[in-house]
């Protein structure tokens, strides 16, 4: 388990159940980007889906946190379907206002620090076929992506840790 990460400005740290309101508003501004005809209304319950990410002993959920506010967040955990050595990232979301100002990639850094801390060997993440600026920004940091099969709405990504 990492140690909050300070920088100057902002803080790495655990997200606390207190703020489940704030994640999950964070949350829909970001998932509302890659959505042009606004956010599907499939049923799900995003707080109760929030929390339980939030008191899963077995995850955890990041946040950048700047000026008291969570800019940035990061759901992850081994999956059931996966070798003990592969980690899933769930969810990942900057705020669209912080975007390009380093918020993801110092979150991103702060997640492989915990993997590698952990004895991950990869990461695996689902992120939305019509997210390219995510698949994008996943690329730039070493993230491979798989094809995707026809009618699929997500694209499969995998990244190899980098050793000591």
């Amino acid at each position: 388990m990492i140690r909050d990460r300070v920088t100057p400005g902002r803080v790495i740290r655990t997200v606390l159940p207190a703020e489940v309101a704030d994640v999950v508003a964070l949350h829909a501004r970001a998932r509302a980007t890659y959505y042009p005809g606004g956010l599907p209304q499939d049923g799900t319950d995003w707080t109760a889906s929030w929390r339980g990410a939030l008191t899963r002993p077995d995850g955890r959920v990041l946040c950048v946190v700047e000026a008291g506010r969570i800019i940035g967040l990061a759901s992850f955990r081994v999956p059931e379907d996966a070798p003990a050595d592969t980690v899933k990232l769930f969810q990942f979301h900057v705020d669209p206002g912080h975007w390009r100002r380093g918020v993801g990639a110092a979150l991103h850094a702060a997640c492989v620090e915990e993997w590698r801390a952990d004895g991950r060997r990869e990461a695996v993440l689902d992120v939305h076929v019509d997210n390219r600026r995510a698949q994008g920004f996943y690329r730039r940091l070493g993230w491979v992506p798989e094809a995707a099969g026809p009618g699929d709405h997500h694209v499969r990504m995998r990244y190899a840790l980098p050793g000591e």
